[in-house]
């Protein structure tokens, strides 16, 4: 096609000088009145014949040589003024363009080159933002994330080895025209402004992927944050996760209490997602549902897309029957006992709920299965799908699940709520939780985010975590092979491997990839590992920047790893999982 374009330019050209000659030759006769007819018919055939030909010789000559004819016919005439195509002001070159037009053409190159960098020339001094990249919308986890770190066990304990890890976000549009400084100092402030300033030094924080030298700097739209961060994780129970099923179209797993489901607040190899990819090899699972935190039982996952809309779509319709079980404060009624108070949520941060008539419509079937003079245990059927549903109901009807450090708290007055007598705000009930768990030192039972406790976590050691989205501090000696096993562990210039949330982060119980800007969801009653049984005691790596590092806590116990609440069993048309009775839920069971 290219060769094709080159012949018809390179014949219009010669059009061109046809007619150009045949407007000199009228000019000319009309000054020379003098000449011949006979010379007058014999230069008229000799153009009419190069005007018939012009086609067929734009196809067999070159430019040169058709220029090149057209002077011999000038001289024989010897009429003709000199004006060959050769001498325009426009002289053509190769493939019939002119030199104006590549000209023309640079310009454009030019002009486009500039439209990348925004459609405008920028100014002196001003800074340039490249173009938002296409972000992926789904979240699938591949063997690049897995090979972040890895976990070791102890003391019944599933522990992760600390980890570099990049939080990364789009400048926020309430954060435009702020400087760097000025968004630290008032949305994160998990971190000192000497943290942030001593990560700055050490190039972890970056804009547009160029590290930042001064926090001053003024942020525009689209710029693109980068937070580099030591990151610990609490530690989870050590109990093996069982798969139930694997045929190809589903994973079915009994989920150990404490595992969250998916990446989320202060977890992400400590997860129910990570674990299957880590150490099953399944990745590209669809969640179905979920179940809390501290909530043990059957899980499900969809292998394809096709089987995941087909079970949402159940699940939306309510043709899968869920069953579960739980132990709770007290005798509950022997009868069969049906709750269809309406449920509203408190607070969406922190998952907070309780019974309110402008709430959504619920309903929970429960039927007591055993009592042993100190509590009961009772078969539940959400027949809805609300938030902490099971949960709620059971509170409101008086006997809250045994172990729920929400629901089961004082902090909801002398009847905890019973009946949905509250008798005082959300903001006063959300405060008066904080409170009872900051004296109990168990916080993370609630897994809240930083910016619902900010200020109240007592004086911050120097230097803390810049980074991390929780505290929850963890130990790491020279020898144990973590994520993180150099002297120093400092970070490897353009080595660090984990793509993060979609925020520099500051903490939240959501997904990561909801998470903001950086480390504000630290929460100081984390756990922290001891030395892992191969290493040797007393040395231990720690980061520089780390606050977290250089904290020891407590490792959590058994009972404050669960909650007594079990999926024991999803039915649909054409299937059924189910897992065993947990030991607590058994009629033997003794109780502490």
């Amino acid at each position: 096609m290219a060769w094709l374009t080159c012949v018809k330019a390179a014949g219009f050209s010669s059009l061109l000088c046809f007619v150009k000659r045949e407007n000199n030759f009228l000019r000319h006769l009309y000054r020379n009145k003098t000449v011949s007819v006979k010379t007058l018919g014999t230069q008229r055939t000799a153009l009419l014949n190069v005007r018939r030909n012009s086609a067929q010789v734009s196809f067999n000559f070159s430019k040169q040589q058709r220029c090149t004819q057209l002077n011999d016919m000038e001289t024989k005439g010897a009429t003709m003024e000199e004006d060959s195509c050769d001498t325009d002001s426009t002289v053509r070159t190769n493939c019939g363009k002119r030199k104006h037009e590549e000209t023309d053409q640079a310009a454009r190159q030019g002009r486009g080159k500039k439209r990348k960098r925004g459609g405008k020339q920028l100014r002196p001094g001003e800074r340039y933002v490249p173009p938002p990249q296409k972000r992926n919308q789904g979240v699938s986890f591949s063997q690049e994330h897995f090979a972040e770190t890895s976990y070791y066990f102890e003391g019944g304990l599933r522990k992760v080895h600390p980890y570099y890890f990049d939080f990364k976000t789009y400048c926020k549009g309430r954060w435009v025209g702020k400087t760097l400084l000025e968004v630290f100092k008032s949305e994160f402030r998990a971190e000192s402004l000497d943290y942030y300033n001593e990560a700055v030094k050490e190039g972890r924080i970056k804009l547009n992927e160029t590290p930042v030298d001064d926090l001053n700097i003024t942020l525009k739209n689209n710029d693109f944050l980068r937070n580099t961060v030591h990151r610990h994780e609490p530690p989870v129970s050590g109990q093996p996760m069982e798969v139930l099923v694997d045929d190809g179209e589903v994973v079915v797993v009994d989920k150990p209490g404490s595992l969250p489901v998916h990446p989320c607040g202060r977890y992400r190899h400590n997860t129910v997602i990570f674990i299957l990819g880590k150490e099953n090899g399944l990745s590209g699972l669809h969640t179905v549902h979920r179940l809390d935190r501290l909530t043990s039982g059957v899980l499900l996952f969809a292998r394809t897309l096709e089987v995941s809309q087909k079970l949402d779509e159940m699940v939306r319709e309510r043709q899968i029957e869920k069953e579960y079980v739980c132990r709770v404060e007290g005798e509950f009624p022997e009868a069969e006992v049906v709750c269809e108070e309406p449920i509203l949520v408190v607070s969406f941060r922190v998952g907070l709920c309780r019974v309110d008539p402008k709430g959504k419509e619920s309903r929970t079937v429960f039927q007591r299965l055993s009592y042993n003079g100190r509590s009961s245990v009772v078969r539940c059927l959400p027949l809805t799908g609300r938030t902490h549903q099971i949960r709620v109901h059971l509170q409101f009807l008086g006997f809250p699940i045994l172990n729920d450090p929400i629901y089961g708290s004082s902090a909801w007055g002398p009847n905890r709520a019973k009946g949905g007598l509250v008798g005082m705000s959300d903001e006063e009930l959300l405060e008066a939780l904080i409170e009872e768990h900051r004296s109990k030192e168990s916080l993370h039972l609630l897994d809240l985010p930083d910016e619902e406790v900010s200020g109240k976590q007592g004086p911050k050691t120097e230097c803390k975590v810049g980074a991390q989205e929780h505290h929850d501090q963890i130990m790491v000696l020279e020898s144990s092979g973590g994520a993180c096993d150099d002297s120093s562990c400092k970070v490897p210039p353009g080595e660090v491997k984990a793509e993060g949330s979609q925020g520099l982060h500051k903490s939240t119980s959501a997904v990561e990839s909801e998470g903001e800007m950086n480390g504000a969801q630290k929460e100081k009653n984390s756990i922290s590992d001891e030395a892992p049984r191969t290493a040797k005691p007393n040395s231990f790596v720690r980061d520089n920047l780390c606050g977290e590092c250089k904290i020891v806590r407590p490792d959590p116990k058994e009972k404050d790893l669960i909650m007594y609440l079990h999926a024991l069993r999803y039915k649909g048309a054409d299937f059924e999982y189910s897992t065993r009775l947990p030991d607590w839920a058994k009629e033997d069971w003794l109780q502490d």
